[in-house]
């Protein structure tokens, strides 16, 4: 089965107030169509930039290297035009936070036609009924009268379901979701996530999902990558990666989650410092500063891809195969 997303050492320049700075070190990954993959770290790792990479949608003066073939087709350095006939199209997102995702002006049903008039030519009378039907289909309950609702008559939850039914609106190859659930609250967030795995399956779309909830990950996907300081430091089968849990960091991020039967007032384990400022990032192993393991040549370059498993690698010079 051939690729429907393939990164190929994908890297990402910005401008910042201190200078241009690295935001994406050398990003590879593949995603097969029907499968299911997740991007995993904490904020300023660059999770959400891929995400931008991927859409074209990276802020201005941004450089881009690397290369990111969709469906045989290059993006990088693909014209806006071009762009733009495939978001909303062959490429759908599904954004962190709906509230702002969503035109505050417009009635829903209006926004979820407009990419069905856009992309694929239907009439205002078309685009409406399948908007309604888009909403029914994400389970947004009385749909028929939440057509003409603006966004800040909905929950949190029901903008969520248009936002997807947005997403979903022209029958993408390819479903972007980042941080989907951030907003709401935890039984909503399933409820969400559910869906979004149903509809996948059902559409046999591919799917890349960012997270910073491990159980989120564990649940939902076939293939993890933990991101860290612009760069995978850690990929497999997500099975493979939870078990061994190879690099530090992933090591880190495990012992500082929640878990149930603590007593009252265990103090969960913290991963020391804080993620660098992308000025700031080092010339050797992002997580080096961090690092309980850390030597003299983690700080002269980035480690090399080490295998530990089937389709399991790690960037760490002290992780053995």
């Amino acid at each position: 089965m051939t690729d429907l997303l393939t990164v190929t050492d994908l890297r990402v320049t910005l401008q910042t107030a201190r200078g241009p700075a690295d935001a994406l070190r050398g990003v590879s990954f593949a995603l097969r169509r029907g499968e299911t993959v997740g991007l995993i770290g904490e904020s300023g790792c660059g999770k959400s930039i891929t995400a931008l990479a991927l859409m074209g949608l990276l802020p201005e003066g941004a450089r881009v290297g690397g290369s990111i073939r969709f469906e045989g087709q290059e993006l990088v350095g693909l014209d806006e035009a071009a762009l733009c006939r495939l978001r909303g199209d062959r490429i759908g997102m599904v954004f962190q936070e709906p509230m702002t995702a969503l035109n505050p002006l417009h009635a829903v049903g209006r926004q979820i036609a407009e990419s069905l008039r856009l992309h694929k030519g239907l009439s205002g009378a078309a685009a409406r009924a399948q908007a309604l039907r888009l909403l029914e289909r994400v389970q947004l309950p009385q749909a028929r009268e939440r057509l003409d609702a603006y966004p800040h008559q909905l929950s949190g939850g029901q903008r969520q379901r248009v936002v997807l039914a947005i997403a979903l609106a022209c029958g993408p190859a390819l479903l972007v979701a980042d941080e989907p659930t951030t907003a709401l609250d935890v039984t909503i967030q399933h409820e969400v996530l559910e869906l979004i795995l149903e509809l996948v399956r059902e559409d046999g779309m591919g799917l890349l999902l960012i997270s910073h909830d491990l159980g989120v990950m564990a649940d939902t996907v076939q293939r993890v990558l933990v991101m860290y300081g612009g760069t995978v430091v850690e990929s497999g089968p997500t099975a493979a990666v939870f078990d061994r849990l190879a690099h530090p960091y992933t090591q880190g991020l495990f012992a500082a989650r929640p878990r149930l039967g603590l007593k009252r007032g265990t103090r969960l384990a913290t991963i020391a410092g804080r993620v660098p400022e992308l000025p700031d990032m080092p010339a050797g192993c992002p997580f080096a500063e961090r690092c309980g393991l850390v030597v003299a040549a983690c700080r002269e370059a980035l480690p090399a891809p080490v295998g530990v498993g089937p389709q399991h690698m790690a960037r760490c010079l002290r992780v053995a195969p």
